[in-house]
């Protein structure tokens, strides 16, 4: 007798790349894991001191002598699915091959790594595009001595303010070293988390709205759909906060003592966010309950003005019923205004039973 193979059913918007791309490969094997395939990466170099400032655009042979040089400096990497580009900084800088294998991941869950020369953090980045909706970017940040390397997969990113203040030479992140240009970085990727958590609020705000005044068939799925976002976002950012107290107990020398009361201000942030992800998290709960609750409520009315209607109905089909019989012997068959006294037994009924469920507050 054979066996009969039940095949699992196919989820749409469920891609298994990352299990297959993995399977059976050795750890520290450099693959990208990802949707943003056949990207040219470009490297841009900002180096600044107190003094001086410059900008340019970098080769990957280019970068040892950057790293030689004892300004700070801010190597932006664009694009992670060229393995061999990333490969090749990775060897530049003396990258471990397990550091590089979660650079290309992009399904990584934020982490942070500490090595013998360099501080190596996975983190996802959180904006809103030009349409209002959600952008979720891997980012990694490697602190080296008097450099920080950041790879993206896009160049939109949300560190823009901070090129703006190593420009212009807004407070003190010109005068301080790679390791405050490090939690500069974090701070802007922590901070974008509040314009996010800010719009997932409003969303909430305007269900809770629809679902008060008219919640339609549709409204449940929004509800739904943003239940999901929410539960995407706490994924992601979650583990940030115990990662800023991993790098404020932190030991290693890259890390200064005036940089981690800094950290220590975005570890609160961190605080903060995480009551708010889990407070939105319960509103869509409620609000998913608040919409099942007000249809109940809806179908209870027109079930109560049903069975009014056919409370009044009963009666006067039961009287309807009496004369309708084809007896013959029926005296009020006979009376010359039986038709007219009947009617008006009807309307006494009629307007009996209104004033009755009136008084009841059944209407």
């Amino acid at each position: 007798m054979t066996k009969k193979i039940i095949k699992s059913p196919k989820l749409k918007g469920i891609k298994p790349f990352r299990s297959k791309s993995k399977l059976g490969e050795a750890p520290g094997a450099i693959t990208y894991i990802g949707n943003r395939r056949k990207q040219v990466t470009a490297i841009t170099a900002i180096n600044y001191s107190e003094s001086a400032y410059q900008t340019k655009g970098v080769s990957v042979d280019m970068l040892g002598a950057i790293f030689e040089n004892k300004q700070t400096s801010f190597i932006d990497v664009v694009g992670i699915s060229d393995v061999e580009t990333i490969a090749a900084i990775g060897r530049k800088f003396e990258l471990n091959n397990l550091l590089l294998e979660d650079l290309v991941d992009t399904m990584q869950r934020p982490k942070i790594d500490e090595y013998e020369d360099y501080v190596f953090g996975v983190f996802k980045m959180l904006y809103l595009d030009e349409h209002y909706q959600l952008v979720i970017e891997h980012v990694a940040l490697i602190l080296v001595e008097n450099s920080v390397l950041v790879f993206q997969e896009t160049e939109d990113d949300v560190f823009g303010e901070v090129i703006k203040r190593i420009e212009n030479k807004f407070g003190r992140i010109r005068s301080r070293g790679a390791d405050y240009l490090f939690f500069a970085l974090l701070d802007a990727i922590v901070d974008n988390y509040f314009v996010v958590l800010e719009d997932i609020k409003n969303k909430l705000e305007l269900l809770e709205e629809e679902v008060y005044d008219n919640p339609r068939k549709d409204v449940a799925n929004k509800i739904q759909l943003l239940k999901k976002e929410i539960l995407r976002i706490r994924k992601w950012i979650f583990p940030v906060k115990e990662l800023i107290n991993r790098l404020i107990i932190s030991e290693h020398p890259l890390i200064k003592k005036e940089t981690k009361l800094f950290l220590r201000d975005t570890f609160d942030h961190c605080s903060e966010i995480n009551e708010d992800i889990m407070l939105y998290r319960e509103m869509s709960t409620s609000l998913m309950e608040m919409y099942m609750t007000n249809m109940s409520n809806k179908m209870n009315e027109v079930m109560k003005v049903l069975t009014v209607i056919a409370s009044i109905f009963i009666p006067l089909t039961f009287i309807a019923g009496i004369y309708g019989m084809n007896f013959d012997n029926m005296p009020e068959l006979h009376t010359e205004n039986g038709y007219y006294y009947l009617w008006g037994v009807f309307i006494l009924i009629f307007l009996g039973l209104l004033i009755y469920f009136k008084k009841k507050d059944w209407l």
